[in-house]
């Protein structure tokens, strides 16, 4: 009984975890899944949305030790902001307004490197990481590359919440780099390595609090 009640304890922190990561997703870049900065923010959203996919994925794979736990946490954050954007579609906004970021993807891989290299933690950082900061922003181009005239749709729904000084601008994405996901890809790779060893650090702090 003890061994059924930790296990379900452990699935059920992954929820509570996916679902605040989800919601600090939204508080960190509060227009993250808005069609009207998508394309000028792209870069700095990939980056950040990769390495907090990252941090939270690797930080409870680790903590089961079951390849596939990174998946089951993406799926989660995906539901949640579906959600959200059905919400949103309740209130009479279109249903491209919100953008559900694809992080299914990014996390089947990392869970592919950690069973492929026999759970290996270290190994699952640097190539489990680097897979996750260079396949999140080219599954999101592709999903945004889905969605009809989203700057038409940003400037027609403006987001009530939005500043003034935030006002959708004309996308100058040539101006300042020639490809929005060669750079995410790039700066992602770098950074969500790191951040996947901050989870698996998380994940010994956390075997030290419950041990103590």
């Amino acid at each position: 009984l003890m061994v059924w009640l930790r296990r379900t304890t452990h699935y059920l922190f992954i929820v509570v975890v996916a679902v605040n990561s989800t919601l600090l997703t939204i508080n960190a870049g509060d227009y993250i899944f808005y069609t009207d900065w998508m394309w000028t923010s792209f870069v700095v959203f990939s980056v950040s949305q990769s390495t907090m996919l990252a941090v939270g994925a690797i930080y409870y794979m680790l903590f089961t030790g079951v390849p596939g736990t990174a998946t089951y946490y993406a799926t989660i954050m995906t539901i949640y902001t579906w959600v959200a954007k059905g919400a949103w579609f309740a209130l009479g906004y279109p249903y491209d307004f919100i953008v559900v970021p694809i992080w299914i993807p990014s996390a089947m891989l990392l869970d592919l490197s950690y069973w492929a290299t026999r759970r290996n933690k270290h190994a699952v950082i640097i190539i489990g990481g680097t897979l996750v900061g260079l396949s999140f922003p080219l599954f999101n181009m592709v999903n945004r590359l889905l969605i009809k005239d989203p700057l038409t749709t940003a400037f027609k729904y403006p987001r009530p919440t939005l500043p003034a000084y935030m006002t959708p601008i004309e996308p100058q994405v040539g101006k300042f780099y020639n490809s929005p996901v060669a750079l995410g890809s790039g700066a992602s790779a770098v950074l969500t390595v790191p951040m996947a060893a901050l989870g698996a650090k998380l994940n010994t702090w956390t075997y030290r609090w419950m041990a103590a």
